[in-house]
């Protein structure tokens, strides 16, 4: 064989090749040229569940509690009650009460409360060159945020929209514009927060799927996440009539309170143990300036007869690294983080329970599963 015949030969072996993987390939775009949603499957069943929570969501029916109090010659600045949104909401009301300290011209200050709200405010506060001391109860991974599903919903449960005045809508805007700028600066960041797809699966269309009363969004901005989408039954994996489609955000919740806590420690803030159990507690500490990020807890302090408690279970799956997609169907579901893939669908209003109940966990196993089976290769 000489030399020109040899690259004839093969060049066209290359070229079948190539043909060849390229028939191979997955495809992402029908022949209309639609862009194809091909979901992978999710492994389900009660043996890959290895844990089950349940976190109680502190929920004020006018919104969360914004605001700075005569405590004796102390200052208090409250900043609690956030329901379903205190991930997301957490930069934003915490910047909202960094600008009540500033008006104190107070530079020591307490922070009450180690959970993502506390936390966000701690760190906001140190931006401004105030010495910030965090004085909580239990540390992460034992507070309430290391219980939340950790996705960007900066409306579920925030307020009872029957209740909450027009200058709250406005307070509420600012404070999530503020925080998804600040969540847009943690991107890439360890995967602490990531964009995912997230898919709302029903047989039909609901008639409402922003339901308030069923944890839904109460308020809505444009121009920060992408609209949902509805896509063609063509053009995906799933067996249901009505499907949409978004890119939202997520929150790996362990490695993003690790995150905080750690910059909050290595930019000087001091960290304690301690309590709170009465006004006269918070009348001892040092500090004559005080945050209270303390959630539930401030019910019984400070006396606030709206805060209540919404109770959400959560089930935890072995993580399956294929599926990085949060799903939501009637009843049921799930989102995956890099510590597991969880699945909820519950929000008990005025519960304090916070023992898991396995028929909630078995319920949700069932309606997923259903969705996984009427899937289509």
């Amino acid at each position: 064989m000489n030399r020109r015949h040899f690259l004839q030969t093969a060049g066209a072996g290359s070229l079948a090749l190539a043909s060849g993987l390229t028939s191979c390939a997955p495809r992402y775009r029908n022949i209309a040229g639609h862009p194809m949603h091909r979901v992978p499957k999710l492994k389900l069943s009660l043996d890959r569940i290895v844990k089950e929570t349940v976190g109680l969501r502190p929920f004020r029916a006018s919104g969360p509690r914004i605001a700075k109090e005569a405590l004796g010659n102390k200052t208090i600045v409250h900043n609690y009650g956030h329901g379903g949104s205190g991930w997301s909401l957490s930069w934003g009301t915490g910047n909202l009460a960094r600008e009540l300290v500033m008006t104190t011209g107070e530079k020591k200050v307490a922070v009450l409360g180690s959970g993502t709200v506390g936390l966000a405010t701690a760190r906001l506060l140190q931006e401004k060159g105030c010495e910030v001391t965090i004085y909580t109860k239990d540390l992460p991974p034992n507070v309430t945020s290391n219980l939340a599903t950790g996705t960007w919903s900066p409306a579920s449960r925030v307020c009872d929209p029957k209740v909450a005045t027009p200058e709250f809508q406005a307070v509420w805007e600012a404070a999530t514009r503020f925080s998804f700028r600040r969540f847009q600066f943690m991107l890439g960041l360890d995967d602490i927060a990531a964009w995912v797809d997230e898919y709302n699966v029903f047989p039909a269309k609901p008639i409402n799927p922003s339901n308030p009363a069923l944890g839904g969004e109460v308020y809505h901005l444009d121009g920060l996440v992408p609209k949902s989408q509805e896509i063609n039954r063509r053009d995906h994996s799933f067996g249901a009539d009505f499907v949409t489609w978004r890119s939202n955000m997520m929150f790996n919740i362990p490695s993003y309170l690790h995150h905080q806590m750690s910059t909050f420690i290595m930019l000087g803030g001091k960290l304690q143990v301690h309590e709170i159990k009465r006004l006269e507690d918070i009348d001892a500490l040092p500090e004559r300036c005080v945050v209270n990020c303390m959630g539930l807890g401030a019910k019984e302090i400070f006396n606030d007869a709206e805060l209540t408690p919404v109770s959400g279970q959560l089930a935890c799956l072995i993580p399956q690294s294929e599926v990085t997609y949060k799903l939501i169907t009637k009843g049921a579901n799930i989102i995956a983080r890099k510590d597991g893939i969880y699945l909820g669908g519950n929000g008990l209003v005025g519960n304090w329970d916070t023992t898991p109940k396995r028929e909630y966990t078995q319920e949700w196993v069932d309606i997923i599963q259903q969705v996984m089976q009427e899937m289509r290769s």
